[in-house]
């Protein structure tokens, strides 16, 4: 079946249709990722978008629902050059056809993904209309187009009650480490029977329980699910927050730090949590922020954001800790930054900057235990160039104990 890709400013790209048949209306946007691709349709931070990978194939190793970062995906249609129509993996539970169709995600492959990137990069990122509908025209379109919007994305894509999860208590528990996994064919063969208590577990990053015995609040504005992860495999007990949840709800609870995380949409929409976020700072508890949670925080500093052209998504973007002069290669998902040249110096300072555009990265808050950064350190690239940002937060919580 035929489908169009009609883009806000008249440009129209046809291919052959994939997934689940319906129109739809969404923010196009690209991601420079070589695999990841479970990871990238589950991320939250995506509510309101479409999302092409500019990888040519994309699905050759099916969908692991183990990799999923939240309980179902939230791009609201997918563009590929070519999907796979093979999935071979071990650890594959269905094929991207299935997981579409299971998820009811429309999509189209077919098209010149490196001419769309290259349009999105000239003109900017903009709204698009997927449909396999031939008599639509962009006349027909064009006022859908103009007036759509992500919208408060992130009050959909937050937890709706408080949940908690336990720390590890036994390092065993987070699966091998790195480079000491052995073949098991009894578990191998039982796992292909069906038997997926016997999958062998992802090799673990985490090397010790750094931090047993803390309790930290997690703020969810749209947290991908390795965010909690990361911290519950270091020992620290969890507490996850709806986003609407008030700073006196939070430091009732006594946690020993604080998690902002990341999350859809411009933040500048989050005036209900940026007042809440003001109250957390004012506070004497450690916080860390990753992405939106960055954005709010300097928002609720006095900073300002502003949108990028064409944004930073991709597992391959290089970053600079400006303490130390190195350089890491982190994961990223956002079409918003923080307005360095409105910073208040006197409240916080440039941590990290983007390699490429010199955009900023992260904050350090003057006279407080809180930094922020853009990226994604729990995410993989590199595949543990970040993961080290969890035992800087770790060690603030143990100092202010």
């Amino acid at each position: 079946m035929k489908a169009r890709l009609i883009l806000e400013d008249g440009t129209i790209f046809t291919g052959k249709h994939i997934g689940f048949d319906k129109d739809v209306v969404s923010e196009i946007v690209f991601n420079t990722s070589m695999a990841g691709y479970t990871e990238v349709f589950t991320d939250p931070s995506y509510a309101g978008q479409a999302v092409c990978m500019t990888y040519p194939l994309i699905g050759n190793y099916g969908v692991c629902l183990e990799d999923m970062e939240s309980e179902r995906p939230w791009v609201d249609a997918i563009i590929v050059r070519e999907l796979s129509h093979v999935a071979s993996n071990f650890r594959c539970d269905m094929t991207i056809q299935e997981f579409m169709s299971k998820y009811e995600i429309p999509g189209i492959e077919g098209i010149d993904t490196r001419a769309l990137v290259r349009h999105l990069r000239d003109k900017g990122t903009m709204n698009g209309y997927l449909t396999t509908n031939d008599n639509l025209t962009y006349e027909d379109v064009v006022d859908k187009l103009h007036a759509y919007t992500t919208g408060d994305v992130v009050s959909k894509v937050s937890c709706k009650e408080k949940k908690f999860r336990q720390g590890v208590t036994d390092i065993a528990e987070n699966g091998p480490l790195s480079g000491s996994a052995s073949f098991n064919k009894e578990d191998y063969e039982a796992c292909l029977n069906g038997d997926l208590s016997k999958r062998e577990k992802r090799p673990a990053i985490v090397k010790e329980l750094n931090g047993k015995g803390l309790k930290v609040a997690l703020l969810d504005l749209g947290a991908k699910k390795n965010i909690a992860d990361s911290l519950v495999a270091r020992g620290c007990d969890v507490t996850i927050y709806p986003f609407d949840t008030s700073a006196e709800e939070i430091l009732r609870d006594k946690p020993d730090g604080i998690m902002l995380s990341n999350g859809p949409g411009d933040p500048k929409d989050c005036r209900g949590v940026i007042a809440e976020i003001k109250k957390l700072y004012a506070s004497d508890v450690p916080i860390f922020a990753i992405c939106l949670g960055h954005q709010l925080m300097a928002l609720a500093t006095g900073a300002d954001t502003f949108k990028l052209k064409y944004g930073h998504r991709g597992g391959n973007h290089p970053v600079k800790d400006l303490s130390n002069g190195r350089v890491y290669i982190s994961s990223q998902n956002h079409g918003y930054v923080v307005d360095t040249d409105r910073l208040d110096k006197a409240v916080a300072e440039p941590a990290f900057i983007n390699v490429n555009d010199g955009t900023n990265e992260g904050l350090s808050y003057v006279g407080k235990n809180i930094f922020t950064v853009q990226f994604h350190p729990e995410a993989c690239p590199g595949p543990q160039d970040s993961s080290y940002l969890f035992d800087r937060f770790i060690g603030m919580m143990c100092a202010q104990k």
